[in-house]
């Protein structure tokens, strides 16, 4: 009987990066060379998931996911069996969307659990010696057997209360762990949420965009050349102004302090980004998030109520001992002590922002979807990178103890890095 580890795969059509098979990875490659035999490589045939002793993993290869598995794996599913294991690379938001389906899998008593880390850890965890999924600076490090007591209960009351904040479009279909029940948010914070077709959005832009948009020459820095995307013409960047203008006039029909953006509809619609607008929108104070991901935008809600100040709506990338990388293609441009452009990563379209923020004091936070519970995490902002195959804004965050966390207990994949201590 083949004994092999058997390996399916889960892509998102909107990563053209990742088309190539996932067997001639070098990452999948590396796991085998240290596993000392192949994977049994299923694709995205989840045919016969379940119905072998040999352990089964999901490579999570992209973000934009989790629906996907809603679809193929969710229904073969059984309490009992063995964990749902979720490879994860350092790249395309593998990790960011592996935190959400296994914070799904939480919520439903499923077991499972995510690898990633060096290529060594990982065949380790597979041949069943106990080693952390978790990327270790030391492998021997012992493993955090609680990381769920980082989570706790939430208290800063009804802080958000009087507010409004706007769901432009549904959320995102990737974020099935993610639901919120707007009367909780009521009770819990005080908050009015206020739901908003995408369609008046986009008619917004159509019918009054440049009336609404900023005199780039006031506020913005000017074009540059992209480091990855390909250049940024005028007709991207006036459409990308174009959004802001249309979401700025939302605002103040709908008397909103914030909103939610399902911004990847835009793509096929306008053509376009909403990371400018969201970045721009940040910046005057009025919190916006991306993906129609409403516990982010309260999250970031909730920490501007306390400190006065925009945050950084981020998913995690790559886990290295205590470093985090985080990145994301939109950053508010008033806590970042420069930025330049570059186009999105996902679709190579737009305007998405490289931002870089100051070095120092951080808090990592999260409100859980029922107000209840928070991750609120100290850490130290170290380093800003700029690597290809990553959301364009990307930072490096020493943050010790909270691996195991993001990698067991996670509410669900973005994560805000406030400045300060919140």
């Amino acid at each position: 009987m083949d004994k092999r580890p058997v390996l399916y795969t889960l892509t998102s059509g909107l990563h053209t990066e990742m088309a190539s098979d996932a067997a001639r990875e070098p990452f999948i490659q590396g796991i085998e060379a240290a596993l000392g035999v192949p994977f049994a490589c299923r694709g995205e045939d989840f045919s016969t998931y379940g119905q072998t002793d040999a352990p089964e993993l999901i490579y999570v290869r992209t973000g934009g996911t989790e629906g996907l598995f809603l679809e193929k794996v969710a229904p073969l599913l059984t309490k009992g069996k063995q964990p749902v294991r979720l490879l994860t690379s350092g790249l395309s938001n593998s990790l960011a969307a592996s935190m959400e389906i296994l914070s799904w899998l939480r919520q439903r008593g499923i077991d499972g659990e995510i690898l990633h880390g060096r290529a060594e850890e990982i065949a380790e965890r597979l041949r069943g010696a106990g080693v952390s999924a978790r990327s270790h600076a030391d492998p021997d490090a012992p493993v955090n057997s609680d990381a769920g007591t980082l989570i706790r209960p939430y208290t800063f009351g009804r802080i958000l209360a009087g507010k409004r904040y706007g769901v432009v479009g549904l959320p995102s279909d990737w974020l099935i762990s993610s639901g919120v029940d707007p009367s909780v948010v009521r009770d819990r914070l005080g908050a009015e949420l206020v739901d908003i077709p995408i369609g008046e959005l986009v008619e917004e832009v159509r019918q009054a965009g440049h009336e609404n948009a900023p005199d780039p020459a006031t506020s913005l820095k000017p074009l540059n050349v992209p480091k990855y995307g390909r250049k940024i013409d005028a007709a991207d960047w006036q459409g990308a102004l174009d959004i802001y203008g249309a979401l700025r006039s939302l605002v103040r029909r709908y008397r909103l302090d914030g909103l939610t953006l399902r911004c990847f509809d835009l793509l096929t619609a306008l053509h376009n980004t909403g990371c400018m607008a969201l970045a721009m929108l940040n910046a005057e104070g009025i919190t916006a998030t991306c993906e129609g991901d409403i516990p982010a935008m309260l999250s970031m809600a909730v920490a501007q109520a306390r400190t006065g100040k925009a945050s950084f709506q981020a998913n995690l990338s790559r886990i290295d001992g205590d470093r985090l990388l985080f990145a994301h293609c939109t950053v508010p441009l008033s806590i970042v002590r420069d930025y330049c452009y570059d186009t999105h990563f996902e679709s190579g379209i737009g305007v998405a922002i490289h931002g870089e923020l100051p070095e120092g004091p951080v808090t990592l936070f999260k409100l859980s979807p029922d107000c209840r519970r928070m991750f609120c995490q100290p850490a130290h902002l170290t380093a800003n990178t700029y690597a290809d195959r990553l959301c364009r804004t990307q930072v490096v965050v020493e943050a010790p103890g909270a691996a195991d966390y993001f990698l067991q207990t996670p509410i669900g994949n973005h994560h805000i890095i406030v400045p300060g201590k919140l």
